[in-house]
């Protein structure tokens, strides 16, 4: 008889271990593995946050019963303390640059078509972590809690980069420190990000943004522009930032940018600032109406990903966790383009595919029947799917 996958086999295989491999020797994350290696400790995290299981004791308990099959992928079910050891100790820098590269892997196999090229989403949402974390994360209006920063694609709506810090980190302060500036790309982000600095080097690196103006920024030597009626845009500039900034400083942005004054459907009135000359004001308006698909994203991992409950309480646990709930997230992305591929399965979203992986992870079945359970038989595939060929 054949050997039929489990589910989590078939999600796995999606994984590419060679990138794993190398990612374990640079940060040397074996030198306290004690019996229970990177592989190993891996696996029953991603198995854990696909499964849904948060804590400790109903990870262990779920998959002590399918150690079988995590022995087929190069995983064990661990004891609790030794997972509650390696949460600890093994550092969590291995899973966040795993993460980085899976996001650069997927993001350079599939560039987008035509929307503004390339569009980035930039923002930033807190995570509660309870009182025993007020040590490593600080506190968030009364809440112990961190920070996610996310550029988000939302055409391939999936993160494109991830980083996690303190809840009392600026959003400006992480974007210019830690989020890369890709060039040619269109950046769209709110007042969280008001540097001029910031904004000049993205447009010396040939990108176009679209932000938000304060109201006591008063663009100077302005240029009307036609406005188009029944749009909702009421007005539409080109002119200069202010020259001068606080303690007498020079603003560095001395390019011309534009003023684009629009009502939205709550009847609030925003004005919008971008270094786009070419494009309409209804275009303007349209790609800062795309920010929302960030909050919505945020929405669904916090409800979806089991991030509210932790494995531990030390700095490096948490981060660990949280890291590999988001690449549980692009694995089943991936594995949702994969199926979709076909007639059968086009009516399933990814949350809908998250729940049959959480209720079947150990079920030797095709994700295809599951999905559609009219759906006729398919041929095995030989070998892993082709997704990293390209990979390096």
């Amino acid at each position: 008889m054949r050997h039929q996958a489990t589910v989590f086999q078939q999600i796995v295989e999606l994984f590419p271990w060679s990138q794993f491999d190398r990612l374990v020797r640079e940060h040397k994350a074996e030198r306290r593995a004690r019996g229970f290696n990177s592989r190993q400790h891996f696996l029953t995290l991603l198995a854990g946050s696909l499964g849904g299981q948060q804590g400790l004791r109903p990870l262990v308990a779920t998959q002590a019963p399918n150690n079988g099959a995590l022995r087929l992928l190069g995983g064990k079910a661990p004891a609790r303390s030794t997972l509650a050891d390696a949460n600890r100790n093994r550092p969590s820098e291995l899973f966040f640059a795993l993460l980085l590269k899976l996001l650069n892997c997927v993001n350079n196999r599939a560039k987008r078509r035509e929307l503004k090229s390339a569009l980035r989403l930039i923002d930033s949402t807190h995570i509660d972590f309870g009182p025993r974390m007020r040590r490593w994360f600080g506190q968030y209006q009364g809440r112990e809690a961190g920070k996610i920063h996310l550029v988000y694609d939302p055409a391939a709506q999936r993160p494109v980069f991830f980083a996690l810090t303190e809840a009392s980190i600026n959003d400006i302060t992480a974007a210019k420190t830690l989020l890369p500036i890709e060039p040619g790309a269109t950046y769209v982000f709110d007042l969280g990000y008001y540097d001029f600095t910031w904004w000049a080097a993205m447009h010396a690196a040939s990108c176009q943004f679209v932000t938000r103006l304060k109201s006591n920024t008063v663009l100077r030597d302005t240029t009307p522009r036609a406005v188009p009626h029944g749009a909702g845009v009421l007005s539409d500039c080109e002119g200069y930032l202010p020259e001068r900034l606080a303690a007498h400083r020079r603003n560095p942005f001395d390019t011309k940018g534009r003023e684009v004054v629009i009502r939205i459907d709550t009847g609030k009135v925003l004005r919008l600032f971008t270094n786009d000359l070419n494009s309409t004001a209804e275009e303007i308006a349209a790609l800062y109406k795309e920010r929302w698909q960030i909050e919505l994203f945020f929405k669904w991992i916090k409800q979806n990903l089991k991030i509210e409950r932790f494995m531990g309480t030390s700095d490096n646990a948490i981060r660990t966790q949280i890291a590999v709930a988001f690449i549980a997230h692009i694995l089943v992305c991936l594995m949702h383009e994969e199926q979709t591929k076909g007639i059968a399965a086009k009516d399933a979203t990814p949350a809908r595919l998250l729940l049959i992986v959480q209720t079947h992870i150990f079920v030797r079945r095709p994700i295809a029947l599951l999905l559609d359970p009219k759906a006729p038989p398919q041929p095995p595939k030989p070998g892993p799917l082709p997704l990293w060929a390209a990979s390096n």
